[in-house]
């Protein structure tokens, strides 16, 4: 099949009856699928396409049109320097995410270890693991199934960087107990199981509720984790979480309200968003 006839195809089947075609979200399709960069179909409309890669986009497409998010109908995601594996076990790594990974590395210096809690595909810790330059990354999740598709996603970084990652299982910081960290990253979960009307229909019927929901507030893996950080922490020692920026205040306050940080501080996305609560170890 020519290229030009599966954009057609795909587009008005992505939109849907009475709608104009989404040729973006063709484009975006095919590119994904072909491993591609993003505008590579529409400069390659010409090509024939063989028909086990063309039946390979029309499945990924099928499952876009039951509202399936298209890094889980491609089972790949990007993440800064990386290509991942991904699937309904593990949340879809997000742009401001990539900015929490940007805040550690601008953060810490050389050596140490870093702690990603709650690693899901892995994206954080294999990020920090391949740019940065600390001694080991150790990764926890309490999900088994997500360990093993963070697992899956450790050939993504260079061959030189694997032995540095060490996936454990377990509740938040429990895995980890014993250890001395230099820097302690969390993507955690952050809503409340009231607002799970309020989510896009692509994340609340599709991503892993384990990942999303957080104790009837929303604050409880952020409290825990604040807590929990203060003792593993090497002096000067960085904290680094992701956080609903609703409840920035919050996570601040629970932060303040510990003796044992200094410096602490909400950072906004690039959208202005107050996303990150950032706090250093103080002196023991």
């Amino acid at each position: 099949m020519l290229l030009s006839l599966l954009f057609d195809e795909l587009a008005a089947d992505l939109a849907g009856p009475g709608v104009p075609p989404a040729r973006a979200d063709a484009r975006d399709l095919i590119a994904a699928v072909l491993d591609k960069p993003r505008f590579w179909p529409t400069a390659n409309q010409s090509l024939e396409l063989d028909p086990a890669v063309v039946s390979a986009i029309e499945q990924a497409a099928a499952k876009m049109v039951r509202g399936m998010p298209m890094q889980y109908a491609v089972g790949r995601a990007a993440f800064r320097y990386l290509d991942l594996k991904v699937d309904q076990r593990v949340l879809i790594p997000r742009p401001e995410t990539e900015m929490l990974v940007e805040l550690v590395l601008a953060s810490t210096k050389p050596g140490g270890i870093a702690i990603d809690v709650g690693t899901g595909s892995g994206a954080v810790a294999l990020a920090l693991a391949s740019e940065g330059r600390f001694d080991a990354v150790i990764a926890t999740d309490i999900s088994a199934d997500a360990l093993d598709v963070a697992r899956s996603n450790l050939a993504a970084i260079p061959a030189e960087k694997r032995s540095l990652v060490e996936f454990r299982l377990g509740s938040m910081l429990e895995p980890a107990f014993g250890v001395t960290a230099r820097a302690i990253v969390s993507n955690p979960p952050y809503i409340s199981p009231t607002e799970e009307g309020d989510l896009p229909a692509g994340v609340r019927d599709w991503e892993p509720p384990l990942a999303l929901f957080s104790g009837e507030d929303g604050m409880a893996a952020i409290r825990g984790i604040v807590r929990g950080a203060a003792a593993l922490l090497e002096p000067d020692g960085l904290l680094a979480v992701e956080i609903d920026p609703r409840r920035a205040g919050r996570a601040r306050q629970c932060a303040e309200t510990d003796s044992r940080y200094r410096d602490v501080e909400i950072r906004a996305d690039l959208t202005g968003r107050e996303r990150f609560l950032v706090a250093r170890r103080k002196e023991r």
